[in-house]
């Protein structure tokens, strides 16, 4: 081209390219070459004509005009433009594997899974969990953002592909499948006409996660196979996250079962007793742990209340599964409840039995009403004696002890029987109590001495009290530092008569 930017000549190559260039007239296409030539005859430019990509490199010609050199670039932009994208992909599942992996909620995992989709593969998605019952669980996310909550039975059959895909089988290509045969429960309400649809599962650990199904609208551009394999690269990932959700939600549910009986009992009154327990474990964290107390109520051929406290040596779970087979052990010898020594011996005898098993300290309460007074047969095995705390305030300690449980063939114990006037309690209490340790170098424990004072000012106090009472001072005692497992358990004899229970059992209000 001249100065003018009028064509001076043409090779047969770019009469093939630029079939709308002629001699003598000014360059009419593509645009960017005819911009470059007016503005900047030197700096080499780029574009595209139709459907390729050129490069074009001006060098000067003959009186003052410029020849323009294209070379094609198609197969090297296509190759940056899959890098670019490939780029953008990797991130994209660095980012969505962080968001997938900060959730151990399912219900979460199925919408981030549904909504991460919905904003980077496809108009439109929907989450399938796989689950043992029949009717699945699945999450819509339409183009808008709005999220859509049912569940679906055996109408995944109908879906070609959704059933495989549920059962971990390879996706079917999105070609296979006719958009129009999409069922209404698959598709968000307002979303239009499904112009594609593509189906892969969710794979998980071991077992399928579920399904994840992407809808276009007619508007957009299919599916094509390098789409599909990319959707198949974020269900691993969203598989993978929803898998370890489920796992979690499965073994928290079996821990949850399996701690019922571990976790300490809702005492209550029994027979115009009153019993009141509180328990802290070592770690504020966890629920359970060596230190433990039960009260069980009268049975046909007892009829006394047997209440126990004791403490496992350890902490943690090692020491809860210890306390659990203790407590279970101990519902199962009640019918001996009416002979401590005896029940000890063959508590003593099952511990002994087990490999590795580790001792325990008890001290055992057989409780009844006598009038208006409460009589207590109690018998220590290792453990602190209970502390008896009069009405006036007064502070005993029972004249009981016995041996370790679960170390000798052969155990002692020495019982003892404790009358409560009205306003009368008998605390029953673990080492974690007195062993409580705080000063400035955190060795002073807080003593039997120091709990002794503090119940006298107790003195005619409710059961839940005198216990709450307790907790508070050890809390305040040890601050934030540590401490052994704590467990209380008060029986108070009421200050009056019952007033409004029938059978002395359930809660009213009492006299002075």
């Amino acid at each position: 081209m001249d100065a003018a930017g009028h064509v001076t000549e043409l090779n047969d190559v770019a009469r093939v390219l630029l079939p709308n260039a002629r001699l003598g007239l000014q360059l009419s296409g593509p645009g960017w070459l005819a911009e470059a030539h007016r503005t900047s005859k030197t700096a080499e430019v780029s574009g595209a004509v139709d459907d390729r990509f050129f490069s074009a490199l001006p060098r000067a010609a003959a009186a003052g005009g410029t020849a323009w050199w294209l070379v094609e670039e198609t197969a090297h932009q296509a190759v940056l433009q899959q890098l670019d994208d490939q780029r953008e992909r990797t991130k994209f599942l660095a980012e969505a594997s962080g968001v997938l992996l900060a959730s151990l909620n399912l219900d979460r995992c199925m919408e981030v899974t549904a909504s991460l989709a919905a904003e980077h593969l496809a108009d439109a998605a929907v989450v399938i969990a796989l689950t043992t019952s029949r009717r699945h669980p699945l999450v819509i996310i339409d183009h808008q953002g709005r999220l859509t909550r049912s569940t679906v039975a055996g109408a995944v059959e109908a879906v070609p592909g959704l059933s495989e895909a549920l059962q971990g089988f390879p996706p079917v290509p999105s070609r296979w499948i006719v958009p129009a045969s999409a069922p209404g429960w698959l598709i968000p309400e307002d979303f239009g006409e499904v112009g594609s649809l593509v189906i892969t599962p969710l794979p998980g650990h071991g077992v399928p996660a579920g399904a994840l199904v992407l809808l276009r609208r007619t508007q957009q551009a299919a599916f094509n196979e390098a789409e599909e394999a990319f959707a198949g690269l974020f269900a691993a990932r969203a598989g993978a996250a929803m898998s370890a959700a489920r796992l979690y939600a499965e073994q928290s549910t079996i821990v949850d079962v399996l701690m019922q009986d571990l976790l300490p009992p809702d005492v209550r009154n029994v027979q115009g007793v009153e019993f009141a327990g509180g328990y802290r474990p070592s770690v504020d964290t966890d629920r359970i742990g060596g230190d433990f107390y039960d009260v069980h109520p009268p049975a046909e051929d007892n009829p006394e209340t047997l209440a126990v406290l004791g403490d496992v040596c350890g902490k943690g779970l090692q020491a809860a599964v210890l306390t659990g087979k203790i407590r279970n052990t101990l519902r199962a010898l009640l019918p001996m409840a009416d002979d401590h020594g005896r029940l000890l011996r063959l508590l003593n005898g099952a511990l002994l039995s087990r490999s590795r098993a580790k001792f325990a300290t008890l001290v055992l309460a057989s409780v009844r009403r006598a009038d208006r007074d409460v009589v207590i047969r109690l018998t220590c095995a290792g453990h602190p004696p209970p502390l008896i705390v009069r009405r006036d305030g007064t502070v005993e300690e029972a004249d009981t002890a016995g041996s370790l449980i679960g170390v000798l063939p052969r155990i002692t114990s020495r019982g003892t029987s404790v009358r409560l006037a009205p306003g009368d309690t008998c605390l029953m209490f673990t080492d974690g109590v007195t062993e409580a340790r705080s000063g400035p170098l955190g060795d002073t424990e807080y003593g039997e001495q120091r709990l002794r004072r503090a119940l006298t000012r107790c003195g005619g106090m409710p059961a839940d009290a005198i216990v709450e009472h307790v907790q508070m001072l050890i809390a305040e005692w040890v601050g934030d530092g540590t401490h052994d497992d704590i467990a209380v358990l008060a029986i108070t004899a009421p200050r009056g008569t019952h007033l409004s229970a029938v059978d002395g059992t359930t809660r009213g209000r009492y006299t002075a």
